[in-house]
């Protein structure tokens, strides 16, 4: 019984793997174990609340349009919006600065009470 196409494929040389191990880590140019930082320093830090602050921010402003959207109604001839609940206020710098400053604190005061 002879080999198929597929079989006879496998078995030319340049088909066969001859890498072994790490070797083969490099044959795919897979990246390597990324480097580990346990310590942040001051500015990583507040970058991160300041992030964070943000982003509770913004999603705080979206679940509130959000409900703002399903409440409000149109008026069927005008097509304008009528609504007895006002749109939310977009949060700005100072919402997220104010909010980034209360995550500041509470990380400063944990670490004096230690």
């Amino acid at each position: 019984m002879g080999l198929n196409l597929h079989e006879q494929n496998l078995l030319r040389p340049e088909h066969i793997h001859t890498h072994k191990g790490n070797n083969m880590k490099n044959a795919f140019n897979t990246p390597g174990i990324p480097e580990v930082k346990f310590n942040k320093n001051g500015y990583e830090i507040r970058t991160d609340i300041l992030a964070m602050a943000k982003d509770m921010v913004q999603q705080d402003f979206q679940v509130k349009f959000a409900g703002w959207e399903m409440t409000a109604e149109r008026d069927q001839k005008t097509g304008q919006i009528v609504s007895k609940v006002n749109m939310p206020e977009f949060p700005g710098l100072e919402k997220v600065l104010e909010t980034a400053e209360k995550m500041y604190g509470f990380v400063n005061a944990g670490a004096s009470r230690k």
